[in-house]
Protein backbone atom coordinates (compact mmCIF):
# COMPACT_ATOMS: atom_id res chain seq x y z
CA UNK A 1 0.00 0.00 0.00
CA UNK A 2 1.40 3.61 -0.85
CA UNK A 3 1.32 5.72 1.21
CA UNK A 4 -1.27 8.77 0.69
CA UNK A 5 -0.50 12.18 -0.37
CA UNK A 6 -2.88 15.28 0.08
CA UNK A 7 -1.05 17.20 -2.40
CA UNK A 8 -1.20 16.51 -5.81
CA UNK A 9 1.13 15.13 -8.53
CA UNK A 10 0.62 17.00 -11.71
CA UNK A 11 2.40 16.38 -15.08
CA UNK A 12 3.26 19.23 -17.58
CA UNK A 13 4.50 19.59 -20.70
CA UNK A 14 6.51 22.68 -22.42
CA UNK A 15 7.16 23.43 -18.93
CA UNK A 16 10.34 25.82 -19.09
CA UNK A 17 8.92 29.44 -20.90
CA UNK A 18 5.77 31.09 -21.62
CA UNK A 19 2.31 30.10 -20.19
CA UNK A 20 4.00 26.58 -19.01
CA UNK A 21 6.73 27.98 -16.66
CA UNK A 22 4.06 30.48 -15.00
CA UNK A 23 2.11 27.42 -14.64
CA UNK A 24 4.64 25.27 -12.78
CA UNK A 25 5.28 28.25 -10.60
CA UNK A 26 1.40 28.99 -9.52
CA UNK A 27 0.84 24.67 -9.25
CA UNK A 28 4.58 24.80 -7.19
CA UNK A 29 3.38 28.06 -5.13
CA UNK A 30 -0.12 25.91 -4.11
CA UNK A 31 2.05 23.01 -2.70
CA UNK A 32 1.78 20.59 -5.72
CA UNK A 33 4.41 18.58 -6.71
CA UNK A 34 4.82 18.91 -10.32
CA UNK A 35 6.87 16.92 -12.82
CA UNK A 36 7.81 19.10 -15.63
CA UNK A 37 8.70 18.46 -19.37
CA UNK A 38 10.97 20.37 -21.12
CA UNK A 39 13.17 19.54 -24.55
CA UNK A 40 16.81 21.24 -23.59
CA UNK A 41 18.51 20.39 -20.25
CA UNK A 42 20.06 23.72 -20.05
CA UNK A 43 16.18 25.31 -20.11
CA UNK A 44 14.74 22.95 -17.74
CA UNK A 45 17.87 24.05 -15.07
CA UNK A 46 17.31 27.31 -15.19
CA UNK A 47 13.56 26.74 -15.10
CA UNK A 48 14.09 24.97 -11.73
CA UNK A 49 16.58 27.25 -10.34
CA UNK A 50 13.64 30.23 -11.21
CA UNK A 51 11.15 28.45 -9.45
CA UNK A 52 13.60 27.43 -6.16
CA UNK A 53 14.55 30.92 -5.82
CA UNK A 54 11.09 32.11 -5.58
CA UNK A 55 9.64 29.43 -3.64
CA UNK A 56 12.53 27.18 -2.00
CA UNK A 57 10.12 23.94 -0.74
CA UNK A 58 8.86 23.76 -4.59
CA UNK A 59 8.58 20.10 -5.50
CA UNK A 60 9.50 19.67 -9.19
CA UNK A 61 11.45 17.50 -11.32
CA UNK A 62 12.12 17.67 -14.78
CA UNK A 63 12.64 15.12 -17.83
CA UNK A 64 13.82 15.43 -20.78
CA UNK A 65 11.94 14.32 -24.00
CA UNK A 66 11.34 15.70 -27.74
CA UNK A 67 8.11 15.10 -28.15
CA UNK A 68 7.70 15.38 -32.25
CA UNK A 69 9.64 12.18 -31.91
CA UNK A 70 6.90 9.06 -31.12
CA UNK A 71 9.71 6.60 -29.86
CA UNK A 72 11.13 9.94 -27.51
CA UNK A 73 7.34 10.33 -26.54
CA UNK A 74 7.73 6.19 -25.26
CA UNK A 75 10.63 6.81 -23.57
CA UNK A 76 9.45 9.60 -21.63
CA UNK A 77 6.53 7.34 -20.21
CA UNK A 78 8.98 5.44 -19.10
CA UNK A 79 11.11 7.77 -17.18
CA UNK A 80 7.45 9.08 -15.84
CA UNK A 81 7.77 5.38 -14.37
CA UNK A 82 10.28 5.33 -12.84
CA UNK A 83 10.23 8.84 -10.96
CA UNK A 84 6.63 8.01 -9.75
CA UNK A 85 8.59 4.66 -7.90
CA UNK A 86 11.20 7.17 -6.48
CA UNK A 87 8.24 9.42 -5.38
CA UNK A 88 6.67 6.56 -3.52
CA UNK A 89 3.36 7.59 -5.96
CA UNK A 90 1.45 5.31 -8.32
CA UNK A 91 -0.71 7.81 -9.19
CA UNK A 92 -0.56 10.98 -11.44
CA UNK A 93 -3.58 13.69 -10.45
CA UNK A 94 -3.78 15.68 -13.31
CA UNK A 95 -1.70 15.95 -16.75
CA UNK A 96 -1.16 18.88 -18.37
CA UNK A 97 -0.70 18.77 -22.84
CA UNK A 98 0.67 22.54 -23.07
CA UNK A 99 3.85 22.07 -25.46
CA UNK A 100 3.53 24.01 -28.30
CA UNK A 101 5.65 24.57 -31.79
CA UNK A 102 4.97 27.22 -34.29
CA UNK A 103 6.96 26.76 -37.51
CA UNK A 104 6.99 28.83 -40.91
CA UNK A 105 8.76 26.48 -42.93
CA UNK A 106 7.25 23.18 -43.51
CA UNK A 107 8.92 20.65 -41.47
CA UNK A 108 8.70 16.80 -41.02
CA UNK A 109 9.29 14.73 -37.98
CA UNK A 110 11.19 11.91 -37.95
CA UNK A 111 7.96 9.98 -37.95
CA UNK A 112 7.00 11.79 -41.40
CA UNK A 113 4.64 13.97 -39.82
CA UNK A 114 4.30 17.99 -40.30
CA UNK A 115 6.13 19.27 -37.10
CA UNK A 116 3.06 21.20 -35.60
CA UNK A 117 0.36 18.83 -36.26
CA UNK A 118 2.95 16.14 -34.49
CA UNK A 119 3.57 17.90 -31.24
CA UNK A 120 0.83 20.03 -30.86
CA UNK A 121 -1.71 17.04 -31.24
CA UNK A 122 -0.21 13.54 -31.81
CA UNK A 123 2.47 14.17 -28.77
CA UNK A 124 -0.56 15.16 -26.91
CA UNK A 125 -2.45 11.91 -28.19
CA UNK A 126 -0.15 9.86 -27.66
CA UNK A 127 0.89 10.87 -24.13
CA UNK A 128 -2.45 11.04 -22.82
CA UNK A 129 -2.92 7.13 -23.54
CA UNK A 130 0.48 5.99 -22.12
CA UNK A 131 0.10 7.61 -19.33
CA UNK A 132 -3.78 6.75 -18.52
CA UNK A 133 -3.08 3.36 -16.26
CA UNK A 134 -1.37 6.45 -13.63
CA UNK A 135 -4.22 8.78 -14.54
CA UNK A 136 -6.87 6.12 -13.58
CA UNK A 137 -5.09 4.79 -10.71
CA UNK A 138 -6.19 8.38 -9.15
CA UNK A 139 -9.75 9.37 -7.51
CA UNK A 140 -10.21 11.99 -9.67
CA UNK A 141 -8.07 13.50 -12.88
CA UNK A 142 -8.25 16.13 -14.57
CA UNK A 143 -6.61 16.57 -18.41
CA UNK A 144 -5.89 20.06 -19.34
CA UNK A 145 -5.11 20.75 -23.09
CA UNK A 146 -3.68 23.92 -24.41
CA UNK A 147 -5.72 25.31 -27.12
CA UNK A 148 -6.34 28.75 -28.89
CA UNK A 149 -9.11 31.01 -29.93
CA UNK A 150 -6.86 30.58 -33.28
CA UNK A 151 -9.26 27.20 -33.59
CA UNK A 152 -11.93 28.88 -34.85
CA UNK A 153 -12.84 29.59 -38.43
CA UNK A 154 -10.91 26.47 -39.49
CA UNK A 155 -11.67 22.56 -40.31
CA UNK A 156 -9.57 19.67 -40.40
CA UNK A 157 -7.53 19.58 -43.80
CA UNK A 158 -9.22 15.70 -44.59
CA UNK A 159 -7.53 15.50 -47.65
CA UNK A 160 -4.15 16.45 -46.72
CA UNK A 161 -3.94 17.05 -43.21
CA UNK A 162 -0.27 16.83 -43.16
CA UNK A 163 -0.32 20.25 -45.72
CA UNK A 164 2.07 18.59 -47.71
CA UNK A 165 0.77 20.82 -50.74
CA UNK A 166 -0.05 23.74 -49.59
CA UNK A 167 1.59 24.65 -46.29
CA UNK A 168 0.61 27.63 -44.39
CA UNK A 169 2.18 28.61 -41.01
CA UNK A 170 -0.96 29.75 -39.57
CA UNK A 171 -3.20 27.05 -41.22
CA UNK A 172 -1.18 24.09 -39.97
CA UNK A 173 -1.25 25.93 -36.33
CA UNK A 174 -5.27 27.00 -36.34
CA UNK A 175 -5.61 23.05 -37.59
CA UNK A 176 -3.43 21.74 -34.65
CA UNK A 177 -5.28 24.04 -32.30
CA UNK A 178 -8.58 22.60 -33.66
CA UNK A 179 -7.54 19.39 -32.90
CA UNK A 180 -6.97 19.87 -29.70
CA UNK A 181 -10.52 21.14 -28.98
CA UNK A 182 -11.62 17.81 -31.01
CA UNK A 183 -9.58 15.67 -28.85
CA UNK A 184 -10.87 16.90 -25.56
CA UNK A 185 -14.37 16.36 -27.11
CA UNK A 186 -13.55 13.11 -28.07
CA UNK A 187 -11.69 11.96 -24.84
CA UNK A 188 -14.84 13.03 -22.44
CA UNK A 189 -17.31 11.18 -25.05
CA UNK A 190 -15.12 7.76 -24.87
CA UNK A 191 -14.51 8.12 -20.97
CA UNK A 192 -18.21 8.61 -20.19
CA UNK A 193 -20.26 11.01 -18.08
CA UNK A 194 -19.43 8.34 -15.41
CA UNK A 195 -15.72 8.57 -15.37
CA UNK A 196 -13.27 9.79 -13.05
CA UNK A 197 -11.00 11.24 -15.62
CA UNK A 198 -12.47 14.39 -17.14
CA UNK A 199 -10.83 16.83 -20.29
CA UNK A 200 -10.90 20.27 -20.92
CA UNK A 201 -9.68 22.12 -23.48
CA UNK A 202 -8.23 25.72 -22.47
CA UNK A 203 -7.96 28.96 -24.12
CA UNK A 204 -5.25 30.96 -22.92
CA UNK A 205 -6.22 34.02 -25.03
CA UNK A 206 -3.72 35.83 -26.44
CA UNK A 207 -0.26 36.02 -25.01
CA UNK A 208 2.60 37.62 -24.80
CA UNK A 209 4.84 34.88 -25.33
CA UNK A 210 7.57 33.45 -28.08
CA UNK A 211 6.02 30.61 -29.29
CA UNK A 212 5.36 32.75 -32.65
CA UNK A 213 8.50 34.03 -32.81
CA UNK A 214 10.56 30.43 -32.33
CA UNK A 215 11.00 28.81 -35.27
CA UNK A 216 9.77 31.65 -37.66
CA UNK A 217 11.06 34.08 -39.96
CA UNK A 218 10.04 36.66 -42.07
CA UNK A 219 6.31 37.76 -42.53
CA UNK A 220 5.39 35.02 -39.74
CA UNK A 221 8.28 36.60 -37.27
CA UNK A 222 6.71 39.96 -37.87
CA UNK A 223 3.61 39.61 -37.40
CA UNK A 224 3.82 37.27 -34.73
CA UNK A 225 5.66 39.74 -32.84
CA UNK A 226 3.09 42.81 -33.45
CA UNK A 227 0.28 40.66 -32.23
CA UNK A 228 2.12 39.39 -29.37
CA UNK A 229 2.46 43.11 -28.02
CA UNK A 230 -1.39 43.00 -27.31
CA UNK A 231 -1.13 40.41 -25.20
CA UNK A 232 -1.35 39.39 -21.53
CA UNK A 233 1.14 38.38 -19.49
CA UNK A 234 2.05 34.57 -19.79
CA UNK A 235 1.27 34.91 -15.58
CA UNK A 236 -2.62 35.73 -16.49
CA UNK A 237 -3.05 32.80 -19.00
CA UNK A 238 -1.45 30.60 -16.63
CA UNK A 239 -4.33 31.08 -13.90
CA UNK A 240 -7.41 29.29 -16.24
CA UNK A 241 -4.72 25.73 -16.12
CA UNK A 242 -3.57 26.52 -11.83
CA UNK A 243 -7.48 26.89 -11.72
CA UNK A 244 -8.37 23.69 -13.51
CA UNK A 245 -5.71 21.97 -12.19
CA UNK A 246 -6.34 23.00 -8.27
CA UNK A 247 -9.76 23.52 -7.00
CA UNK A 248 -11.03 20.32 -5.95
CA UNK A 249 -14.76 21.42 -7.09
CA UNK A 250 -15.80 22.92 -10.06
CA UNK A 251 -18.95 24.61 -10.53
CA UNK A 252 -19.45 24.41 -14.01
CA UNK A 253 -21.12 20.69 -14.87
CA UNK A 254 -20.01 19.29 -18.36
CA UNK A 255 -18.47 22.25 -19.25
CA UNK A 256 -14.86 21.29 -21.08
CA UNK A 257 -13.91 24.48 -23.01
CA UNK A 258 -12.55 27.89 -20.46
CA UNK A 259 -11.25 30.80 -20.83
CA UNK A 260 -10.03 33.21 -18.06
CA UNK A 261 -11.21 30.35 -15.36
CA UNK A 262 -14.79 30.56 -16.92
CA UNK A 263 -15.89 28.30 -19.86
CA UNK A 264 -16.48 29.34 -23.08
CA UNK A 265 -18.33 27.52 -26.00
CA UNK A 266 -15.58 26.26 -28.59
CA UNK A 267 -16.17 27.08 -32.27
CA UNK A 268 -19.55 25.19 -33.91
CA UNK A 269 -17.02 22.61 -35.63
CA UNK A 270 -15.13 22.17 -32.80
CA UNK A 271 -18.37 20.35 -30.98
CA UNK A 272 -19.40 18.12 -33.73
CA UNK A 273 -19.09 14.39 -32.45
CA UNK A 274 -18.21 12.78 -36.57
CA UNK A 275 -14.99 15.31 -36.98
CA UNK A 276 -13.79 14.06 -33.54
CA UNK A 277 -14.30 10.51 -33.75
CA UNK A 278 -12.70 10.93 -37.22
CA UNK A 279 -9.60 12.81 -35.70
CA UNK A 280 -9.62 10.32 -33.40
CA UNK A 281 -8.95 6.93 -35.72
CA UNK A 282 -6.14 9.13 -38.01
CA UNK A 283 -4.65 9.74 -34.43
CA UNK A 284 -4.70 6.18 -33.52
CA UNK A 285 -2.83 5.03 -36.86
CA UNK A 286 -0.45 7.63 -36.83
CA UNK A 287 0.82 7.00 -33.20
CA UNK A 288 0.32 2.84 -33.75
CA UNK A 289 -2.16 2.79 -31.62
CA UNK A 290 -4.57 1.23 -33.13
Amino acid sequence: MQKQHHNKLILITGATSGIGLAAVKGLTDEGHAVIGVARSQTKAVAAKQKILESNPAAEITFLLADLSSQSQIYELSKEVAATLKLMKRDSIDVLINNAGEVSSWYTLTEDGFELQFAVNHLATFLLTQLLLPYLQNAPSVRILTTSSASHRNTRIHWKDVMYRRHYGTLKAYKQSKLANVLFTLEFNRRMGDDSSIKAYAVDPGLVNTEIGAKGTNGFVYWFWNKRKRRGTSPEIAAETIVYLACRSYLPYENEWYFKACHPAKPSRYARKIDPAKRLWDLSEKLTGLS
